[in-house]
């Protein structure tokens, strides 16, 4: 599950990227450093995950195996699907893959995230920073996204109507994604020990 979950994490970004019409907040980031370095897209996806990963330790987050594999499938995929299509053109074309991708790159997130076996490099970072400075969650992660934004719009990300889109939507369909594969909330019973909440 972890595997093709964050394969379609791939699947959908290159989507979203040949549909030309604006990307997550993360890919905007990855788009203009890719520009700025002439580095292939999902290399710089690759490389943008380790670096993000630096933070982990004086936060004290644990990676798990799905961290490891973070690291590098969707990287893989992006970078292959782009070899081998082209920008679409023909405006219903794209907005097709504009919402396909959003919609895809949800469900590839609740199937890498039910399994429970560890948080990609940026959702780390964001709940060792709630945890470490006693920051919200949903605040962390405003910070991070703008931060994130702004710099990839500085170094020349696209942004557009794909960038509303993804960001309006992609809570509430990962949260689809994430029941759809069995993703369970852990709770606490009285006598201390985590029950699995259905």
């Amino acid at each position: 599950m972890v595997v093709v979950g964050l394969a379609l994490n791939g699947v959908g970004i290159a989507m979203l990227i040949q549909a030309g019409l604006g990307l997550g907040a993360w890919d905007v980031l990855h788009e203009g450093l890719s520009e700025l370095t002439g580095l292939s897209f999902g290399l710089v996806v690759i490389l943008v995950t380790i670096v993000a990963l630096i933070p982990w330790w004086p936060l004290k987050e644990r990676p798990g195996i799905g961290t490891v594999l973070n690291v590098f499938i969707a990287g893989i995929v992006i970078d292959w699907i782009l070899a081998y299509t082209t920008p679409a053109e023909e405006w219903w074309v794209r907005a097709t893959l504009m919402i396909g991708g959003v919609v895809i790159f949800a469900l590839g997130q609740g199937m890498y995230l039910a399994p429970k076996l560890g948080a990609g490099a940026r959702e780390g970072l964001m709940t060792g920073i709630n945890r470490r400075f006693g920051i919200s969650i949903r605040l962390t992660r405003f910070l991070i996204e703008v931060t994130i934004l702004v710099l990839g719009v500085f170094l020349g990300g696209s942004v557009g109507l794909g960038t509303i889109v993804f960001t309006l939507a992609i809570g509430p369909l990962v949260q689809v994604g994430m029941n759809l594969f069995g993703y369970r909330e852990e709770t606490e019973t009285q006598d201390g020990a985590a029950r699995a909440e259905a």
